[in-house]
């Protein structure tokens, strides 16, 4: 056995450095090979015909010599040779196939056409068997000399074979550390180029894309890395979308503006997530107005550590502010975050444990640090759960926005901007009316500071990563296996990038006058069942349903849950949307609540709250955001319950040196 073993590794090795000889080379040894292995058949075919005593006549051993001599040309002409051994396929088999019939019957013609027919020459039979001994020999070597090849690669990448899509300079040098690792090995190049198709490229071949399906079989591909860095977010993303089709996996690498260098490319391989099918490229932003908000200032940001908080930290510290204030609730969150950015901003950076709602907190930190600018994202933003909490998430994105606002405009700060949603849009829940109010608490902050400040606020829909998407709750069912759960079939949402949102927010604050509503274009709405069938299918599975029932994962439906939506907006008809100076943000120019309604409003809300109403609650935070002041006020008179809900929201009551000449149901129903 251990003489087995040593004769396999020392024809595996004789192969290895065969693999490194010139390709002229290698295919005069193939030629070498198959001569040696003709000869043999057709001897071989005498001896089985004519009996062990086989003693061959002048004519059978001319016969015998002339049969690699008759089957060479035409193997060259069906391009046996220009198949490379360790990427031989089906393909390769019929080409034998087709060769060695066409080889039998030229030799048996020619022996027909000399004469050397009868029992001294050729018999009839003999043709036939050196046909048949010729197709398993020429294929089942090559087959043998493939599977030698491979051997070694197998044990050294137990992650299987991978194809490259994109033979440029990054594509060469993804495949040079692929090899040189031990996880995947590069079985090809995929390339739209018709004219590398076919060729080799530093020593692997360059494939069709066309030729994917065969190719997958062939090589039992599991996964495709998608290798265009250069190219438009929308050209990457028709190649995911066409790729979905195929079952691999489907990963990619980054654009050149990640790429930081050459080397170890294989590190910078990712997942493709919803922004690579978004295929929206994004805007280069302008760094006048990045800095202009935030250089050289005092910036507090809300809600530091959650998705949108912790990515305004990580940008804003890039921009050289003076100092940064990070505020949140979660000790976890607030010390991640402050782990992750201090080692850019050092001394500059404040982390300060503490609600939005505690009003003498906020006293404190404007006065300590006299800040200038103030993002407010902190807010209690899932649906559901405000929906089943409604009394936590009125007090935090109402009373908490507006114990922030009363603060800035205690202290007069520059710019003031609030992060709201497209949910507070026509709102059919808690959480997206809660954000309407805060709108409208800021644009009364707009209305009072006059001169003094730019209060505006920035809408937008879904983030891709932030805590509720159902990215990456999709990813987990995928990977246990299913189901991926959808709520509706028709179900629809915005997404933008957490990255790209956040910088349409810093520049957004410097547009800022005072007073507005500021839209991020979104781009197309994604169908949310769409997108689970993408994600299934960019991990190599199938979807079950009921046209494939021997799928993989299944989607189920499971119904909108309270207060959501099939669709989600940015805006309604009735407003007036203008552009600005940046092509990716847009305002609204919309009336907002009547000063003395909205505050009286305010004063219920923090009795109802102090009372555990949550219906009531409910009700009157719904009907304030549809402009219902009547009914959200309810039957107390202004300034009623003055004393009942602490010194600020008081103010808010009586505040405002005259009525606006808005009615008191005059309200933007965006």
């Amino acid at each position: 056995m251990g003489a087995e073993n040593g004769t396999w590794r020392w024809l595996a090795g004789l192969l290895r450095q065969a693999g490194g000889w010139d390709r002229r080379l290698k295919q005069a040894c193939m030629i070498a090979c198959d001569v040696v292995l003709l000869a043999g058949c057709a001897w071989a075919a005498f001896s089985v015909r004519l009996g062990p005593a086989f003693g061959p006549t002048t004519e059978q051993v001319l016969f015998v010599a002339l049969a690699p001599l008759v089957a060479v040309p035409v193997f060259v002409r069906v391009g046996l040779y220009r198949s490379v051994i360790r990427y031989l396929g089906e393909q390769a088999l019929w080409a034998v196939c087709k060769g060695m019939v066409a080889a039998a019957v030229l030799w048996a013609a020619l022996a027909f056409m000399t004469e050397a027919t009868g029992h001294e020459g050729v018999p009839r039979s003999v043709p036939v068997l050196y046909g048949m001994f010729g197709l398993v020999l020429v294929t089942g070597v090559r087959f043998a000399a493939r599977w030698l090849l491979w051997l070694p690669l197998r044990r050294r990448f137990p992650e299987g074979q991978v194809l490259i899509y994109g033979a440029g300079g990054a594509g060469r040098q993804l495949a040079g550390s692929l090899r040189a690792g031990r996880g995947r090995f590069p079985a090809g190049f995929l390339d739209d180029d018709p004219s590398l198709a076919g060729t080799d490229v530093d020593g692997l071949r360059v494939y069709a894309p066309g030729d994917l399906s065969e190719l997958v079989d062939r090589f039992d591909i599991q996964e495709v890395i998608v290798c265009l860095p250069s190219s438009s977010a929308a050209r990457r993303r028709e190649v995911v979308q066409w790729l979905e089709r195929f079952p691999v996996r489907v990963r990619m690498l980054p654009a050149l503006s990640d790429i930081a260098s050459g080397r170890h490319l294989v590190s910078l391989v990712r997942e493709v997530d919803i922004g690579d099918l978004l295929g929206r490229d994004p805007v280069r932003p302008d760094p006048e107005l990045l800095a202009g908000s935030v250089r050289g200032k005092v910036v507090l940001v809300t809600g530091a550590g959650g998705s949108i908080g912790s990515e305004l930290c990580r940008q804003i510290i890039t921009l050289a502010p003076a100092t940064l204030v990070m505020v949140d609730a979660s000790e976890a969150a607030l010390y991640e975050i402050d782990r992750r950015i201090r080692p850019a901003g050092g001394e500059r950076v404040h982390a300060c444990l503490g609600k939005v709602e505690d009003a003498t907190l906020l006293a404190r930190l404007f006065r300590q640090h006299r800040i200038q600018t103030v993002y407010h994202a902190a807010a209690h933003k899932h649906v559901p759960l405000v929906e089943l909490n409604p009394l936590e998430g009125v007090a935090n994105n109402i009373l908490g926005t507006r114990e922030l606002v009363e603060a800035a405009l205690a202290h007069e700060v520059e710019s003031f901007v609030l992060i709201s949603t497209d949910k507070a849009v026509r709102p059919t829940n808690v959480m997206g009316a809660s954000k309407r109010w805060a709108e409208l608490i800021v644009l009364d902050a707009a209305r009072r500071a006059g001169r003094r400040g730019r209060y505006s606020a920035v809408r937008f829909g879904n983030v891709l990563g932030s805590s509720g998407s159902v990215i990456p709750l999709f990813r987990e069912q995928i990977a246990s296996g299913g189901p991926v759960t959808v709520t509706h079939p028709q179900v629809n949402r915005y997404f933008m990038s957490v990255h790209e949102a956040v910088e349409l927010v810093i520049q957004a604050a410097t547009l800022a006058q005072g007073g507005e509503i500021f839209l991020l274009e979104m781009g197309e709405p994604v169908k949310i069942a769409d997108l689970a069938e993408r994600m299934i299918r960019l991990a190599g599975l199938e979807v079950r349903d009921e046209a494939h029932p021997e799928g993989d994962i299944a989607i189920e439906f499971t119904g909108l849950r309270p207060g959501e939506k099939l669709f989600e907006e940015l805006w309604v008809a009735e407003d007036s949307v203008v552009g600005t100076p940046h092509s990716k943000v847009m305002k609204v120019m919309a009336p907002s609540a009547d000063p003395a309604m909205l505050g009286s409003a305010l004063a219920r809300l923090c009795r109802l709250i102090e009372n555990g109403g949550e219906t009531a609650v409910a009700k009157c935070v719904l009907d304030g955001a549809y402009g219902r002041w009547s009914e959200a006020v309810g039957s107390e008179p202004h300034g009623a319950i003055a004393g009942e809900c602490g010194p600020t929201v008081v103010a808010a009551c009586v505040d405002g040196p005259d009525v606006s000449s808005i009615s008191p149901t005059a309200i933007s129903n965006g």
